[in-house]
């Protein structure tokens, strides 16, 4: 990326619309994962939408959007997943999904309010906050194989004992995500990255 790509990237304006075309691009994730009927994932996708513009609607200004790059890195594993032409694949871009909700909170909390974050708890809680999220996201799922008559968890199919090893090495694979995602926010409090490109009107000042 040439140095007039990155100067123009860190106006708040410019980088506002970069954030909100990456918001454009999840919800039409969860339109089309709604009219497929992967209504679960079109949820989880709505969530991550809803997460993304909380900051602007509570806020009250348009431009008080996170970096783009942090929207961008949540936003390719949702997208990714719509491709995904192997379980494996499918697999991967869930729990990295569930990572980047993780690292969303972690971020609107660093920027948007007065929580500041070292680099080593920073990824603490990114890793924290993501084990939380594969949990609940396994009770949606439990609750849904049960008032819907989904097979999301519960699936006939497979003995008791199948159901509880695969949602284990679901939780051992978010932790490696979080893990992950929890190294890059490390890296993002230690730079400070994209803190310039928030307005300061809206951004809680250390």
């Amino acid at each position: 990326m040439n140095r007039d790509v990155r100067r123009l990237l860190r106006d708040q304006r410019t980088n506002a619309l970069a954030a909100w075309a990456v918001v454009a691009v999840v919800a039409a994730v969860v339109v089309t994962s709604f009219l497929s009927g992967d209504l679960l994932w079109a949820g989880f996708a709505a969530g991550l939408v809803a997460l993304a513009v909380l900051p602007p609607v509570l806020l009250r200004h348009r431009n008080a959007m996170l970096p783009w790059e942090v929207l961008l890195l949540a936003a390719l594993p949702v997208v990714g997943r719509m491709f995904a032409t192997v379980q494996m694949t499918g697999n991967l871009a869930k729990y990295l999904s569930v990572a980047a909700v993780a690292l969303i909170v972690a971020v609107e909390l660093h920027v948007f309010t007065p929580v500041r974050m070292t680099p080593r708890f920073a990824a603490a809680f990114v890793v924290v906050t993501t084990m939380a999220t594969a949990g609940i996201w396994a009770v949606v799922r439990w609750g849904a194989d049960l008032l819907l008559g989904t097979t999301f968890l519960l699936d006939p199919a497979l003995s008791g004992h199948a159901i509880e090893e695969a949602l284990m090495w679901e939780f051992v694979a978010s932790t490696a995500a979080g893990v992950g995602a929890g190294l890059v926010f490390a890296v993002y409090v230690s730079r400070q990255v994209g803190l310039n490109r928030v307005p300061e009107d809206v951004r809680v000042q250390q």
